[in-house]
């Protein structure tokens, strides 16, 4: 007997769910990232150029992911994504020497090209089999986000904390501990991954057919991408989100390990920060339906949430003046306003993208989004820790804040819903990406 399909609620919470637990790795190895990297004797220079590999990794592969998981599984996909993530922190967890710290990046790179598109795809063409191609889409990413932010939130502050209550020993670095816990996420990922995510049955790939359909979707997807001209712009603006996030988690670390004088201590203030900034997410997350229907529109939404967020970014800048409690404070109360404003425009700049792309190129088109993420971050791991070291953090951040400024222009007038892609494959669903 067949299982039964599933409803729209089981999809909103299944996608909820999976979305948790594509964010935990890395929300409980993020706070130790940069710290534990510079107890093992890296400078600020080689940190940024081992964080310029996994981008460029990302962008090297968020193509060819893309592709694989339109042709082969969305499933599938996530899970191979799950696996490489386990295997660069483990390796993460013990690497001293920068060529180590290089390779762990090859693989976390990986990971993260793979993990960028299939939930948030699974998720969309699952409600449309059952709800149609006009499925309102704003529950689902909005729960979904909601879900990945507390997820961030929870584990920021883990990675942060259990370094505290890890005593000093010989066989693990207390900031080591959050990174072999994420690994545990990853696997558990894994595991949900291949059983919370029914797909339809997909005709049997051959390794021939999927090395000839891969390249042959990405060229589709790309040429969709180029073809609309809205949708070109909407992908543009991923580019500087790049920058500033990179910007973001480059430099704070060090800017509040500075604050409190210690890198532990700056580790767990960075965690809280974070996790603050994540819990502003959330809400951005949860009220992005309300302020769309409040301004009219998703454009006028999004537009106004930029400002507010290039705003959260420039008072991060001028933060920089002050010292000890008082810059704390306003790192905290700067990343509140930062990632809930972005969170809005995230989640509504997704809806836009996907009433313009049909199931076929779903994944595909998600990807193009990520490498636009992920080049900004690149060329802001070179660019940003450069501009840092010669002019000062506020510099660097007020660079992040022009950036993101500079997108309003991007959001072009007349959005409709209408399905710009090819639906083939679709599985019913003729028409139609989130950063944190």
């Amino acid at each position: 007997m067949p299982p039964q399909p599933l409803t729209a609620p089981a999809i909103r919470r299944r996608y909820a769910l999976v979305n948790f637990l594509v964010w935990l790795p890395s929300a409980l190895a993020m706070a130790p990232m940069v710290l534990l990297m510079t107890s093992r004797g890296l400078g600020i220079g080689e940190i940024g150029f081992v964080m310029a590999v996994y981008s460029f990794v990302c962008v090297a592969l968020e193509l060819p992911t893309g592709g694989l998981a339109d042709v082969l599984s969305r499933r599938a996909v996530l899970a191979a994504a799950a696996a490489f993530s386990a295997a660069a922190l483990t390796w993460f967890a013990f690497a001293r020497e920068v060529w180590q710290f290089v390779a762990v990046m090859v693989l976390y790179g990986t990971a993260r090209a793979l993990s960028s598109g299939p939930a948030q795809a699974w998720y969309v063409d699952a409600l449309h089999a059952v709800e149609g191609s006009d499925a309102d889409l704003k529950p689902g990413l909005s729960r979904g986000g909601v879900a990945g932010s507390v997820s961030l939130c929870v584990g920021m502050l883990a990675g942060g904390f259990v370094p505290l209550a890890v005593p000093r020993n010989d066989l693990v670095e207390p900031l080591a501990v959050p990174v072999l816990a994420a690994v545990v996420a990853a696997v558990t990922l894994l595991v949900t991954a291949l059983v919370a995510m029914p797909e339809p049955p997909r005709p049997r790939a051959t390794l021939g057919a999927v090395l000839r359909d891969v390249p042959l979707t990405v060229r589709s997807g790309l040429a969709l991408g180029l073809r609309d001209r809205a949708l070109s712009r909407l992908l543009l603006v991923a580019f500087a989100f790049g920058i500033a996030l990179n910007a973001i988690e480059l430099l704070t670390p060090g800017r509040l390990a500075a604050l409190t004088g210690r890198a532990e201590t700056g580790g767990t203030v960075y965690a809280v920060v974070a996790a603050l900034g994540f819990a502003g997410n959330g809400l951005g997350s949860a009220v992005a339906p309300a302020v769309a229907r409040l301004l009219g529109t998703s454009r006028r939404a999004a537009i106004a949430a930029t400002v507010v967020t290039a705003a959260a970014l420039g008072g991060l800048a001028a933060s920089v003046a002050l010292s000890g409690r008082p810059g704390i404070l306003a790192a905290m109360a700067g990343y509140v306003v930062l990632f809930a404003a972005l969170s809005v425009v995230s989640l509504l700049r997704s809806e836009m993208m996907h009433h313009r792309v049909g199931s076929a190129q779903r994944a595909t088109l998600m990807s193009v989004d990520s490498l636009q993420l992920q080049f900004g971050g690149m060329v802001a791991a070179l660019g940003i820790g450069w501009l840092a070291g010669q002019a000062g953090t506020a510099a660097a951040w007020t660079a992040g804040a022009v950036a993101l400024l500079l997108t309003v222009l991007l959001y072009p007038r007349g959005l409709a819903g209408e399905t710009v892609g090819s639906a083939t494959g679709s599985s019913g669903a003729g028409v139609a990406p989130e950063i944190v």
